[in-house]
């Protein structure tokens, strides 16, 4: 009769769930993340597995994170999800097939790390089965309402019962907020992730020697966010900036350009202007391992991305971010990072000074985080 009761509540009870964790990702940056916590998972020899969404376009790169990591392949996929052009639709996609995964595998906990779609289906799918979430990265916040981003974060804190805060700041957020799951700091997942992968990166890229680089004589630039691609005004203000350091600088600009950038490239017409930056190079999206090899041997970041951020203090990189605000205060209040906004020459004037930043300054995102956390989820759920 119980069995009866649940299914028509369309929950899961407690005595159906295993002794397992599921791990969600469908971003090469949630994939990042989780690469210690799935390390650190196997090496206790917890029973887990992972589920991916398929958020970013093409599999085939995401699968090449995991072969680099040596990281387990997921066991379930979703199909289909990078047809989806709109927010609702591609969630709706992932939480469906994310679902049925959890319906058939059971697990007692879920983990989420971060702020894309892929994490909101992940942790509504696994709240509505009444199966625990754990959301790793909690408590950032950027303040502004633009980014989808910024509402993925606050839904997720409020629906989680385990919240992974890197810093006090960020754990000061959730309790401001009246948070109501058990809330740890525990340090950024991304520290173990860098001192682990940048071994294996050293080891193994050849991409400087491909492209001819040597240690601190390029600038690195990524662009992908949506508030700034696929908005004009924002693209041309910031393809404006990069030029303008381009002519005051003595530097190559290595740019690998996100698929999504190119569309709008292509479709705002502004291929012109980016090919009169005469010292920009554009190449493919590289792998993670390459990627992390051009990041810890370059003079100077611009990016729009909340990942590298982080990625560029821990590895005394400076960087600029084309970006209005950011959800990594800690990094503007340690000197490694400069919010540059869109504006032309507001982008050049913080290049200027962040070259030239004393980088002597101190991680702010701890240690031994994924360690951390899998003792918290051992205690917590007794597994």
């Amino acid at each position: 009769m119980l069995m009866i009761c649940m299914r028509q509540l369309k929950v899961l009870g407690p005595e159906e769930l295993r002794d397992k964790v599921c791990i969600i990702v469908g971003t090469r940056p949630g994939i990042i993340k989780f690469s210690p916590i799935i390390r650190e998972i196997e090496k206790r020899n917890m029973p887990s597995f992972i589920i991916h969404t398929g958020q970013h376009y093409s599999y085939n790169m995401d699968k090449l994170f995991f072969d680099e990591l040596s990281l387990p392949q997921p066991k379930h996929r979703v199909p289909n999800v990078s047809s989806a052009r709109y927010h609702g639709k591609q969630t709706a996609k992932m939480l469906e097939g994310i679902e049925a995964a959890l319906l058939k595998e059971k697990p007692r906990l879920v983990l989420v790390g971060g702020d894309a779609n892929t994490n909101l289906a992940g942790a509504l799918a696994a709240r509505k089965l009444h199966i625990c979430v754990g959301h790793i990265e909690a408590g950032l916040r950027s303040g502004d309402w633009r980014m989808p981003e910024e509402h993925n974060r606050v839904m997720i804190d409020h629906i989680s019962d385990l919240l992974f805060a890197p810093t006090e700041e960020s754990k000061r957020n959730l309790v401001e907020e009246k948070v109501e799951g058990k809330r740890f700091v525990t340090g950024n997942t991304i520290v173990d992730a860098i001192e682990q992968n940048v071994v294996i990166a050293k080891a193994k890229s050849k991409i400087k020697e491909e492209l001819g680089l040597k240690r601190g004589n390029y600038f690195l630039l990524t662009l992908h966010r949506e508030e700034n691609i696929d908005f004009k005004e924002n693209l041309v203000d910031i393809l404006k900036g990069i030029k303008m350091v381009a002519k005051v600088s003595n530097f190559g600009i290595i740019f690998p350009i996100h698929p999504r950038t190119k569309k709008r490239l292509r479709y705002f017409k502004l291929n012109s202007l980016v090919n009169s930056i005469k010292k920009l190079k554009i190449i493919d999206p590289t792998g993670y391992l390459d990627f992390l090899a051009l990041l810890e041997s370059s003079s100077l970041v611009l990016t729009d991305s909340g990942g590298i951020q982080e990625e560029s203090c821990i590895l005394r990189i400076p960087c600029v971010t084309l970006r209005e605000s950011t959800e990594r205060p800690e990094t503007v209040k340690v000197g490694s990072n400069a919010v540059a906004g869109t504006k032309p020459k507001t982008i050049m004037n913080n290049v200027k000074t962040m070259v030239n930043v004393n980088r002597s300054w101190k991680n702010p995102f701890g240690e031994d985080a994924s360690r951390k956390i899998v003792d918290i989820i051992e205690k917590e759920l007794a597994l």
